[in-house]
């Protein structure tokens, strides 16, 4: 895994040059923080408030993500006994909904170990690695980064105008 540089004001540097994996890695890991640095700062009220008629909050889409995390990468490339994975659509929409337990502190620190293991057990395989999906068939480790890069950025967007219509925050940091 090639390392992720960290611009302190800015976050992960997106790749330029380098092979394929950097290049994909850096940009999920900049996406990743960016939504991180859309709860960063916030009360926890404000990150849990409801900003638009679906349940997504700022704090509920960490929360998805978290489980996002989990289910693309330890579920599937190296499942432990016990990991379960939810498959359906109402499993997946759950993950938005929030306990009483869920702080921005807790979201974030789950949301970082999630990502942590994420990061290190893709690198145990190759891109063309392929595991089974339960929907989806065969997919490799490659498609994974891929789709991974694409909802982590889409939340990001939902994460931003969010953001935004809390407290006026704009841009990705």
């Amino acid at each position: 895994m090639a390392e992720i540089a960290i611009d302190p004001t800015l976050g992960p540097v997106l790749a330029r040059t380098g092979d394929e994996r950097a290049v994909l890695e850096s940009f999920l890991d900049f996406h990743r923080a960016t939504v991180t640095r859309k709860l960063r700062g916030l009360s926890d009220a404000d990150a849990r408030r409801r900003l638009v008629p679906s349940l997504t909050t700022l704090a509920g889409l960490v929360k998805h993500l978290t489980l996002v995390e989990r289910n693309w990468f330890p579920y599937l490339l190296a499942p432990e006994p016990g990991d379960v994975c939810p498959t359906t659509e109402e499993e997946a929409a759950a993950s938005f909904i929030l306990d009483d337990a869920d702080t921005v502190r807790s979201l974030l620190a789950g949301y970082e170990r999630a990502c942590d293991r994420s990061r290190a057990v893709a690198a145990r395989f190759d891109l063309d690695h392929v595991v089974p999906h339960p929907q989806l068939g065969e997919v490799s480790l490659r498609w994974i980064l891929t789709h991974m890069v694409e909802e982590t950025a889409r939340h990001a967007g939902h994460a931003d105008i969010l953001r935004e219509l809390t407290d006026g925050s704009t841009g990705a940091v």
